[in-house]
């Protein structure tokens, strides 16, 4: 047992007064000099074992230093999140994405003066569907000679694709041009392609070199093989057989009135669905070649409804379409360019044909100057057909007068 330094006087106090009650039980007469050294001798014995004892038990424990202790915290354990991934962009109603150029890739070459069609893939990637009152419409650039705006060919919904074309004309200049497009809805708002939606799409050629004639198939029409379904037909034909025909008109009128200076009228056999057909010779198709024509009813030709056709064979292969046209008499004509750099290098037949939309009445199927367009690097050959010999009349007179007159006719230029 151990005292504290605070119990020690108590315990000292009560020490001596046992002391003191034990010695007031000695003989009433002791000395007094003895009683006072008994008496001092009991305390220091006394006192003697205490401190003993007191080394042992009370040893104060060494005064702490100025050292300010910090207790050490536990580690805390933060609650571990899941990470949240960012926020998605909101759909949009209108946005496209470019998917391919389906003519002309970037950088193709291109004649100069050369009539051409551009045409892009674009995707539908909004929510809200385009209708046909949305538009593919000229930002800026190289125009091309082309219309401000282009109405869409059909309804898109989202998540489909479409073909847009553009009838287009190079300049008439070498060097590299660009032009840029884009979409606009139908409330007149433009929007273009991209995750952002302000890319444009463009046409980027390389103009060079020179168009020329590479094949006329109007002036060549009977090298070619005329047939309908049952049976081989005359070139030239004659016009109102119920067989089927071909024939070259010279200034034919076009549907809209305008004269041309030569037309191919070709015409289905008198049934229904009858159809008309010419192959002609396999030609060399070239890099670069196209086939141009325009396409229409013969004026006044009322009941006219057919398909144009222009389909092609290689050596004994499957006959196989380039393009179809649907044509009805409605004051219009079209204007035909497709590249043929598909098959270059090829010895391609090329057939032309026209099939009746039910009643072949009336379906006078007018070819306005069908033929390859060539690129050259050399410019055409003028040739020039004079009308007459050119003259001169000297009158010997004291005046001599000398009058010389000459005419001459250009030929037909293609562009």
């Amino acid at each position: 047992m151990s005292i504290s330094s605070s119990h020690k006087p108590i315990f000292l106090a009560l020490a001596l007064m046992v002391i003191l009650a034990c010695n007031s039980l000695a003989p009433t007469t002791p000395q007094p000099a003895a009683t006072l050294d008994a008496l001092y001798t009991s305390a220091a014995e006394t006192l003697s074992a205490l401190s003993t004892q007191g080394a042992i038990s009370l040893t104060m424990p060494p005064s702490p230093t100025g050292t300010l202790a910090i207790p050490t915290s536990s580690p805390i354990a933060l609650q571990t999140f899941t990470a949240v991934p960012p926020l998605q962009p909101s759909a949009k109603c209108d946005a496209a994405a470019f998917i391919t150029d389906v003519t002309y890739p970037d950088g193709s070459s291109v004649g100069m003066g050369v009539s051409f069609t551009k045409i892009w893939r674009i995707k539908n990637v909004g929510t809200c569907s385009w209708t046909t009152s949305y538009a593919l419409v000229y930002l800026n650039g190289e125009k091309f000679g082309a219309q401000n705006s282009v109405p869409m060919p059909a309804s898109v919904g989202p998540g489909q694709s479409i073909d847009i074309p553009v009838q287009l004309t190079a300049p008439n200049q070498s060097g590299r041009f660009k032009g840029y497009w884009r979409l606009r809805n139908a409330s007149g708002v433009l929007f273009g392609v991209g995750n952002s939606g302000d890319e444009s799409i463009y046409v980027d050629i390389n103009v060079s070199g020179y168009n020329v004639l590479g094949y006329d198939f109007l002036e060549k029409y009977c090298e070619a093989e005329w047939k309908t379904e049952s049976q081989t037909l005359p070139c030239p034909g004659t016009n109102g057989d119920n067989k089927g025909f071909v024939i070259v008109l010279n200034s034919p009128k076009m549907e809209n009135g305008n004269t041309q200076s030569k037309g191919l009228v070709t015409h289905p056999q008198m049934v229904n669905n009858g159809l008309i057909t010419g192959k002609y010779p396999a030609l060399t198709i070239q890099s670069g070649d196209r086939f141009q024509a325009s396409i229409n009813c013969l004026y006044k030709a009322n009941d006219c409804n057919m398909v144009f056709k222009l389909q092609y064979q290689i050596g004994n292969d499957a006959v196989q379409t380039l393009g179809q046209w649907n044509e009805i008499y409605e004051g219009a004509s079209y204007s035909i360019n497709v590249d043929l750099s598909a098959l270059n290098g090829q010895k391609v037949k090329f057939i032309l044909t026209v099939l009746a939309n039910g009643s072949a009445h009336e379906d006078y199927a007018l070819w306005i100057a069908p033929r390859i367009a060539r690129v050259s690097a050399q410019p055409p050959t003028a040739t020039f057909t004079p009308s007459h010999t050119p003259t001169v009349t000297a009158t010997m007179t004291s005046t001599a007068t000398s009058t010389p007159t000459a005419t001459s006719t250009p030929p037909t230029s293609y562009p």
